[in-house]
């Protein structure tokens, strides 16, 4: 995964709340079918946005407090957050072009 940053519950107020950038967070599993075909669109996402955007994923399974903070009941969830706050929620397989879309509201 290039350019994209494993969030876990310890580091995941550090990351997002403290970012000078939007953050965006996939929330996934590993045993979840569309959540693997959503992470190369990931991939592509954090390697063409750079440092313009925080591209994260979190595993629910490993990661299940903040999976319920944020309510997460269907994965893939993406979410994006500006200045610490969740502004955008997009559950299931997306098309890139619906997560650029998103993306670009916060640039």
């Amino acid at each position: 995964m290039a350019n994209v940053m494993e969030l876990t519950d310890a580091n995941f107020d550090e990351e997002v709340k403290n970012s000078n950038v939007p953050v965006l967070i996939d929330f996934w599993a590993p045993w979840c079918g569309p959540c693997k075909k959503l992470g190369p669109i990931i991939d592509e996402l954090a390697l063409q946005y750079g440092d313009k955007i925080k591209i994260a994923k979190v595993n629910v399974d490993e990661s299940q407090q903040k999976a319920v903070e944020y309510g997460i009941s269907g994965i893939p969830a993406v979410f994006i957050f500006v200045n610490g706050e969740a502004k955008e929620r997009l559950v299931g397989l997306q098309p890139k072009s619906q997560l650029e879309s998103a993306i670009g509201k916060y640039l």
